[in-house]
Order: C-alpha cells, then structure tokens, then sequence
C-alpha cells in the first residue's frame, strides 16, 4: 500500500430511483471497490443475507450502538432505522480502499458533517411516471404502501442541490457509466451545477 488514505463515495436516491441495481452494477465495474454494510433495524427479506446486504439487529442493539457512538451516520427511514458503522468505513479508508456508501440523504448529511471530503452522488430519476412505475414493479407493497412512498420520494427529491453529482437513470447502462466516471475522477460533467438539470428538477418537483 501507498499510505494515501481511501475515498469515500456517498450514493443517495429518492425510493424508485434504482440507486440498489445502479450499484450493484458499479460494484461489479468496479470490484476494489469497497461496499459499507449498513445496519437495519428492517425484517430481512427472503432474498437478503445477513452480512451481505445488511447487517440485521433489533431495535435494542442498534440504540446501544447509536448511544455508544459508533454509527458514522443513522437515519429513521419507512419506520425502520439504518446506520453505518464508524470503525468499518475509516479502517478502509485508512488502508487505502475507496468505500461506497449507499443511504439517504439524511445519512449523506450527516456524513459530509463528520468527513466532509467525501463526494457525494444523487440518483434522479427521468421523470414521476418512471418513478411511480418503479415504485409497482416491485410488487411487494400494497397501494398505499405505494402512495406514501412515493410523497416521501418527491420530498427527497428537494435535497439534490445538497450533492456533488448528479445521475439520471434514465437509461441503467449510461448512469452505471456514469457512477463509473465519477468513481474515476472523471465526472465533471456530472456535477449538480450542469444548466440542463433545471427543466427535469422542476417537473419533478412541481
């Protein structure tokens, strides 16, 4: 190893976006990539392993965990609570590893708080129907389940302007481009202050 600490990338998404398939996709791009766990106080699905898609624990460990201090950021998301371990990200960083974080933008606050050298990346989606269609597609949540998720999704969706870059997945094999470039230090293109943004922010927010 060089010695020259890791960097740390923060991807956020609105529900419905395809943040998870997105970096599914970058991880396979990118293996030396380093993927943080995040701890969830959520029922594990059938699909999902512990240690490989969460870290599950009840709600009693994951508070004696967030008192102790050891969460680099939490959040409360869908009545559920998620957290990044502290010890796991700075030990990779420290060993030279670039680390991708996957949370919300609450969690992205918190973490630009605590290592503010991070860069931070937001997935919008091309437009409210494709958002509202992603949301149906999984098939695992009633109408109203939907509905609500997808108020809570547009009101994320005010918090893109806090993010370095910005990726729409309108296309999935463009935006897992995308990520790649900016993973790369080759993103500049792609950062929130690009003119063509403001027409697909204002139709989705309004």
């Amino acid at each position: 190893m060089s010695g020259q600490r890791g960097k740390l990338f923060v991807i956020a998404a609105p529900s419905g976006a395809g943040k998870t398939s997105l970096v599914r996709a970058l991880m396979e791009r990118r293996p030396a990539l380093q993927f943080s766990i995040s701890y969830t106080t959520r029922t594990k699905r059938a699909s999902e392993t512990h240690g490989k898609d969460y870290f599950f624990v009840d709600k009693t460990e994951f508070e004696r965990m967030r008192a102790a201090g050891e969460f680099l950021e939490h959040a409360r998301v869908f009545d559920n609570c998620y957290g990044t371990s502290r010890a796991q990200v700075v030990q990779l960083l420290e060993q030279g590893q670039d680390v991708l974080l996957e949370i919300d933008w609450q969690g992205a606050q918190q973490i630009r708080r605590a290592l503010p050298e991070c860069r931070s990346i937001f997935v919008l989606p091309p437009s409210r129907a494709a958002l509202e269609q992603r949301l149906r597609n999984r098939a695992t949540d009633s109408d109203e389940v939907i509905a609500r998720r997808l108020r809570d999704s547009i009101a994320d969706l005010s918090h893109w302007n806090e993010f370095d870059y910005i990726v729409i997945n309108d296309d999935f094999g463009r935006a897992t481009v995308d990520l790649e470039a900016i993973v790369a230090g080759q993103g500049e293109h792609l950062r929130r202050e690009r003119a063509e943004l403001q027409a697909l922010i204002a139709k989705l927010l309004n």
